[in-house]
């Protein structure tokens, strides 16, 4: 049984994690606009949108 109080073991190390939302935070503030971005930064970096999205 997990414990739903506690954070959750992801697929990625938290690291990997920070570093690849600085790439999306980027984007999003060079253009101003962020639709597609998370899913366009996620494809190039090979991972998972729902990690960037929920950092």
């Amino acid at each position: 049984m997990t414990n739903s109080s506690g954070p959750t073991q992801g697929r990625y190390p938290a690291e990997l994690r920070q570093r690849a939302v600085r790439p999306v935070r980027e984007a999003i503030k060079g253009t101003g606009q962020s639709h597609g971005v998370i899913t366009r930064v996620s494809v190039q970096l090979g991972v998972g949108s729902e990690t960037l999205g929920a950092g």
